[in-house]
């Protein structure tokens, strides 16, 4: 009579994988990589000198300025190693700051006359504004749009597309304001080229010149207010959504 194999000899599939011990530490996991300094500054380096390619001169001349400023300082204290030693890293570092000024301009000049382009400037706003990502009021046939924004300077409504067209969204706006908020103040912006209008780039600029008028919780109120009556902003043509009626032959 044949022996039956040993149920105790038997391995079950997949054996051979080596088993984890009770002590064993669990294996890393690959941690996601975070993206380069130096990389990311060379992309930006690219990108502007495409669009402004007096960026490295104008670079190189603020470094070697600051350079030759901090060495003469330190020859007339008798000691122009310190003065290259600080005066270098002070070079990079306005060097850095001019690039980041100029590739603003440039991201703002590829964004320019393109839907969306004010709001993108409300978003280099500094802290204590608060935006909304979409506009508030939008003209479907010119695509002419108002965005808003609440600070303590009050209410600040930023517009795009030619003044004839986009005044009487930027008035229908503020007389609606002026219903609800009685008495914050409501300032206007219109963005272009044209006489009168604000280039992209100066928007967050002129905006922080604005006087204060409300604290900063005053601002947070007023925003919830705002938001409580919610926009107003056109219907698409299309299929009316309570006439629509499902397919039941499914």
């Amino acid at each position: 009579m044949a022996k039956s194999p040993d149920s105790s000899n038997s391995t079950p599939a997949g054996s051979s994988a080596v088993k984890r011990g009770l002590f064993t530490r669990k294996p890393k996991e690959a941690k996601a990589k975070k993206p380069n300094r130096l990389k990311q500054i060379g992309e930006v380096f690219t990108m502007t000198r495409r669009h402004d390619p007096m960026v490295p001169w104008l670079m190189l001349l603020v470094f070697l300025g600051v350079v030759a400023v901090s060495f003469l300082v330190g020859f007339w204290l008798d000691n122009w190693i310190t003065g290259l030693i600080i005066g270098i890293p002070l070079g990079l570092l306005a060097a850095t700051y001019i690039l980041s000024r100029r590739a603003e301009r440039a991201a703002f000049a590829q964004i320019e006359n393109q839907p969306g382009a004010s709001g993108a400037a409300l978003g280099t706003l500094r802290r204590g504004w608060i935006t909304e990502e979409q506009p508030v009021a939008v003209n479907p046939r010119t695509q002419d749009a108002v965005f808003r924004a609440v600070g303590r300077p009050g209410v600040v409504l930023v517009s795009e597309g030619p003044t004839h067209r986009v005044k009487p969204l930027l008035d229908a706006e503020r007389k609606r304001l002026a219903r609800i908020l009685p008495n914050v103040p409501v300032h206007t912006i219109q963005t272009g080229r044209g006489e009168g209008q604000v280039p992209l780039s100066q928007v967050a600029k002129q905006m922080g010149k604005m006087k204060n008028e409300l604290t900063k919780l005053e601002v947070s109120t007023v925003s919830k207010r705002i938001a409580s009556m919610g926009t107003r902003l056109p219907i698409p043509k299309g299929i009316d959504p309570y006439k629509a009626r499902p397919n039941r032959g499914r």
